[in-house]
């Protein structure tokens, strides 16, 4: 399997320090944000990892992490030429990813549970989608799935729902099959403009199969200033423990 991080996006959440610099460079920890996915990659078996960012940002990156070496990974860069939506940056992935199954992580989900048994589960999969869930308390915030616990099975997913009858949070940590860039291209620009990795996924739930496992570890959305903030402790009370 290959890896894709995600590490473009305007951060108009974490302004004015996006102004500046691309938030997946921000430091969680005492590590830039965009070496936590790549650890945990790491961590799974996977080596083949491809950063898809920005044009003004890719020098940044390279002269960062360079061609990977120095994480035990090996290391590709892909430019998507503007913040059209996570699935707008995942059609950049093709060329690199083939006909593999893959992982995508967006580069600002920091989280404890290690990725490997996920993983392979996925790996065993003949086809369609794994997502990782998360239980969260504010539903209204997140894409919501609504499952089924004796197939295990997804069932539907909602974009922010009001009054959720599920608070199984959609992670940013999906797995797919190769047919996830036929879907891309039959879905359209949402009302801001984006192509949205939920009516991706969505399609995924209507036509193929779509696992879930639930993170049992703690999962955090480091985008805004409070969830950034709440990862640097995370991370810190973390390797205090290993340490």
């Amino acid at each position: 399997m290959k890896g894709v991080i995600l590490a473009g996006g305007n951060g108009t959440r974490l302004r004015p320090f996006t102004t500046i610099i691309n938030k997946h460079l921000l430091p969680v920890g005492p590590f830039p944000m965009i070496y936590w996915p790549i650890i945990k990659l790491k961590e799974a078996g996977i080596e083949n990892i491809l950063i898809i960012t920005h044009k003004e940002y890719l020098f940044k990156f390279i002269k960062l992490l360079g061609d990977g070496s120095q994480l035990g990974v090996n290391l590709s860069y892909q430019i998507q030429p503007s913040a059209g939506g996570i699935s707008d940056g995942l059609l950049y992935a093709e060329k690199f990813v083939g006909t593999d199954k893959f992982i995508c992580i967006l580069g600002d989900n920091i989280f404890e549970d290690a990725l490997i048994s996920y993983v392979n589960e996925f790996n065993f999969q003949e086809k369609g989608a794994k997502f990782l869930l998360k239980i969260v308390e504010n539903p209204e915030r997140f894409g919501i799935a609504c499952i089924d616990n004796e197939k295990k099975i997804i069932q539907s997913i909602v974009e922010k729902p009001q009054n959720s009858k599920s608070n199984y949070c959609v992670t940013g940590i999906y797995m797919y099959d190769y047919k996830v860039f036929e879907y891309i291209r039959h879905i359209s620009p949402s009302s801001r403009g984006e192509l949205e990795i939920t009516d991706v996924n969505n399609m995924y739930v209507e036509n193929s199969v779509t696992k879930y496992d639930i993170l049992q570890g703690w999962w955090i959305d480091a985008g805004t200033p409070e969830t950034l903030f709440q990862a640097n402790q995370l991370i810190y009370q973390k390797l205090k423990k290993e340490n």
